[in-house]
């Protein structure tokens, strides 16, 4: 398996792998999956900033991916972001999942970056929640039915993992 920066032609696997887990799981919280032309969007946002957008591949087929987003825009959060991993359906527990986060947490403090916020659809998503914790993520809260999804409320899990300096020091 390799990691590397995902691209335009990546996409279409992206859209595909992102649709299946917002049509079967809590993962995500949107209902329909948005179109290929939105995900090129969201693409482009992410990578105009320079924000790390990461494919895991083996012989050229995407089994992964993720990338990290501004957590708020507001200009105070601006040492902060919020990570999202997504995994082939089938070939999860196989440490693509683990690869692309901690690629992801690598990147952001190449970038300076002093936070890094998990928010997991779900708090029976504990394959996330154990994901994130082994890479140093602590639990910080939980937000409880703040969602509604497959004829349920759903939770949202916050965790969050500091990047390099943390808050040790001014930026």
């Amino acid at each position: 398996m390799l990691l590397r920066p995902a691209a335009l032609p990546d996409l279409g696997a992206i859209q595909s792998i992102y649709a299946h887990h917002v049509r079967h799981g809590l993962a995500s919280f949107e209902e329909e999956p948005p179109s290929l032309e939105e995900m090129h969007r969201r693409f482009e946002d992410v990578t105009r900033r320079g924000l790390p957008y990461l494919a895991a591949v083996d012989g050229g087929e995407v089994l992964g991916y993720g990338y990290c987003a501004l957590y708020r825009t507001r200009s105070a959060y601006r040492y902060a972001l919020e990570d999202s991993v997504y995994v082939r359906e089938g070939l999860h527990r196989k440490g693509i999942g683990s690869a692309l986060l901690a690629g992801l947490i690598e990147h952001c403090e190449k970038l300076n970056y002093r936070q890094l916020i998990a928010v997991i659809g779900d708090s029976a998503q504990l394959p996330s929640i154990a994901l994130h914790a082994k890479l140093g993520f602590l639990r910080v809260g939980t937000l409880r039915s703040v969602g509604w999804k497959f004829g349920r409320w759903v939770d949202t899990v916050i965790m969050q993992r500091t990047l390099g300096r943390g808050d040790s020091r001014a930026p």
